[in-house]
């Protein structure tokens, strides 16, 4: 999987389509990735004990093949490359740019 937690995405298919937010986690096996602000539903909650009932809203998992990582000298989504450096170093990079991933 090219992409790592803490990267900066952007949704391209779905309800969410063309929202932007940061990887909160990253389930190779399944393919997918979680990402801040999209793909968002709401949980209710029953009481339990002396805590209250509530809706809770969080985020589900998106697929993979529906995300695109931000190239921020472009403004637009990217693909990720990879490169080996001199010393035999696996560096992510854009693939677009040539530039490498901070992360």
């Amino acid at each position: 999987m090219k992409l790592r937690k803490n990267d900066i995405v952007i949704v391209t298919a779905g309800k969410d389509k063309g929202k932007q937010g940061k990887i909160l986690s990253v389930f190779p096996k399944e393919m997918q990735v979680t990402v801040e602000g999209a793909n968002k539903y709401t949980k209710h909650v029953r009481k339990q004990g002396e805590r209250s009932g509530e809706k809770v809203v969080r985020e589900r998992p998106l697929p993979t093949a529906n995300v695109a990582i931000y190239n921020p000298t472009t403004k637009k989504a990217d693909r990720v490359a990879y490169m080996i450096d001199k010393q035999g170093n696996k560096i992510r990079m854009f693939a677009k740019t040539k530039k490498a991933i901070e992360s």
